[in-house]
């Protein structure tokens, strides 16, 4: 600042609002150093503010044992002392604060806490707003752990807040003692700002000695974000190849019979599964034969069959197993139905029902729609996995890497080049990352336009297949809503009962509204309890969260903060925008959406984004 520069470079600014405020900014600081002065201590504050959120949700996530708890307690005991929006109004009015410091309060309240007391404060109040403007830097703040993301977020709070933070300097240089200097009236003013219990002495006040009125209220009621997000990056396309569909097995009913011991071989061997059948074609006649004898054959004997007693065995353990996997499907079934009720799903969906629906036993007319379609997008799944299972190999057995320009080891064998690569050096084994995925499909009304649902049920039947080839454990649920009920879908578990997980997807269609966030809060739920290191959940949308008492920017709201919520306890999120849907998608989850416009690069980009996790 003292240089007339942004450090680690300037923000990112998207409104005329931005532009001028900034250059107030740079002319209010050359015009006075104490001004200069004021600026930089309101800047420091700041950063520490964020700093403050960044240390504690990284001290949750890594120590759970003693020293989390207590962490944990004491935060209850702050959040239940800090006052709400109401009251630091009602402060404002006394005197006694600014509307800065007010501001500033919210955004500590919200980086530590991922929520904001709103008392009787109607959401368009211009201290949420400004909270609600930065939510996607603010998120990034808080789980970054590069410290110039803070910096980057401490400059555009700066130039967003910029008219207030300017009046605030202009207050406490005019009321500032003669013995103190402006810095350190702006450590004092806002180290005692209301719910501060410390005065502030370079690090950051501790919510505290506020008032409890108010009633508190998830961050997932916030209202909407700014309207410039950074656009996210396309993940990169994989091409892919029509397969060949063979034609079904031919067998000779002729066969010759075998030399030696009279044994005879005009049974076949049974399978459990279906061959090729003659497909149903006209004609125009049968035949009449004329004539024709009957005789009895005493002769006979019994062609030999030696697997008749086997083939009831297996028909028998098969009929079994059924019966016990819809047992354990119905059983299942139930402890999601418990799970799904003792979720807290938040203010916004209080007294909505929840259900979960599953197929217990899948019918022949599901596999048969499942194998008219599988054997194209399998091969799709297929290919993506040839792309990556060399680069897996390699990576869990280490090997030597050559053609380097520099190195501790000298490689004789490339002395010759003209390059100067003749160094080498020895990759270790390394294990890769476990990695557990979740899918969550919308399957509201409005998915039925423009074959969004179709396209979402092929990307649910790849990526599937993609994950259950390569062993990563999988999770695919739809959506929907009828009579004030969530119903939530379960077509793909982690730990299934039996192989026909890949049938349940072809019941994956449009339907009724959609509550999303009460959807996405249990899959979300569900896959941050998972063991794997990494965890990815993808959704297919079309970003139009419809339900009664449920929709517009309320709504967007929820979704965002659950999003933040569970990106803190390490769920790495990616949103499909699917076509026109761009821009809801975007808005909603920030630079957390995987852009797709053509409808047909959806499951090949899906897949790929799940690749590239696997080589984290």
């Amino acid at each position: 600042m003292e240089h007339g520069l942004w450090y680690p470079e300037p923000p990112v600014l998207h409104t005329p609002e931005d532009f001028a405020n900034e250059k107030a900014m740079w002319a209010y600081l050359k015009a006075d150093p104490k001004n200069l002065e004021a600026v930089k201590a309101v800047s420091h504050f700041i950063s520490n503010v964020l700093e403050d959120g960044y240390i504690e949700n990284r001290m949750l996530k890594d120590f759970p044992g003693t020293l989390g708890f207590g962490l944990t307690v004491l935060r209850e005991k702050m959040w239940e002392e800090m006052g709400a929006v109401t009251d630091l109004k009602q402060y404002e009015d006394d005197g006694s604060c600014h509307i800065f410091q007010s501001i500033l309060e919210v955004m500590l309240s919200y980086v530590k806490y991922g929520k904001i007391k709103y008392g009787d404060e109607e959401l368009d109040d211009i201290r949420i707003q400004t909270t609600f403007d930065l939510i996607t830097q603010l998120d990034r703040a808080v789980i970054d752990p590069d410290p110039k993301t803070r910096l980057r977020t401490a400059n555009l709070i700066l130039v967003r807040c910029w008219e207030h933070i300017q009046d605030f300097c202009e207050r406490l240089k005019a009321a500032k003692e003669a013995a103190e200097s402006i810095a350190d009236s702006v450590k004092k003013s806002l180290g005692g700002m209301p719910g501060a219990t410390t005065a502030g002495t370079g690090g950051t006040p501790v919510p505290g000695a506020g008032s409890s009125g108010g009633a508190s209220a998830t961050v997932a009621s916030r209202a909407k974000t700014h309207e410039d997000a950074e656009a996210g990056n396309d993940e990169s396309d994989d091409s892919k190849d029509e397969p060949t569909e063979e034609g079904p097995a031919q067998s000779d009913e002729n066969l010759p019979p075998l030399e030696g011991e009279g044994v005879k071989t005009g049974k076949q061997d049974t399978t459990d599964s279906e061959g090729g059948r003659i497909p149903y074609h006209q004609t125009g006649s049968v035949s009449e034969p004329v004539g024709g004898t009957t005789e009895y054959n005493a002769d006979y004997e019994r062609e030999q069959y030696d697997k008749a007693a086997s083939d009831i065995d297996r028909m028998l353990d098969k009929m079994a197993e059924r019966a016990a996997c819809k047992q354990l499907e119905n059983e299942r079934l139930t402890e999601l139905n418990e799970m799904a009720n003792n979720i807290s799903y938040g203010d916004i969906h209080q007294g909505v029902n929840i259900r979960v629906n599953r197929i217990a036993s899948v019918d022949t007319d599901l596999m048969e729609k499942y194998a008219a379609v599988a054997p194209r997008l399998v091969a799709i799944s297929e290919q993506l996995q040839r792309s990556i299972q060399k680069e897996l190999k390699e990576h869990r057995q280490g090997g030597k890497q050559t053609g380097l320009v520099m190195g501790r080891r000298l490689d004789t064998h490339a002395l010759c080049r003209n390059d100067g690569k003749a160094f080498y050096k020895n990759n270790l084994p390394n294990e890769i990352p476990e990695l557990a995925v979740g899918l969550l499909v919308d399957e509201s009304g409005s998915m039925c336009s423009g074959d969004r649902c179709t396209y979402a049920r092929a990307a649910a039947i790849i990526l599937h297949d993609f994950c259950d080839s390569l062993g990563i454990p999988v999770m695919i649920y739809g959506h929907s809503t009828g009579w004030d009920t969530v119903e939530l879908y379960s077509y793909a578990e982690f730990d299934g009962f039996d192989s026909d997980d890949r049938y349940r997807l072809m019941d994956i269609g449009a339907r009724g509204s959609n509550r999303d966030g009460a959807a996405l809060r249990f899959v979300a739920e569900r896959l941050s309890k998972r063991p794997e290191a990494v965890k990815l959940l993808v959704l297919v949308s079309d970003g139009q969260p419809a339900d009664t008492g449920y929709s517009g920017t309320a709504a967007e709201e929820d979704l965002r903060g659950i999003k933040q919520e569970y990106q803190r306890k390490g769920v790495i999120f990616v949103a499909a925008a699917i076509g026109d849907d761009k821009p809801s998608i975007q808005r909603i989850y920030g630079d957390s959406f995987l852009d797709i416009t053509d409808l047909e690069q959806l499951p090949s980009k899906l897949t790929a984004f799940v690749k590239k996790h696997i080589r984290i």
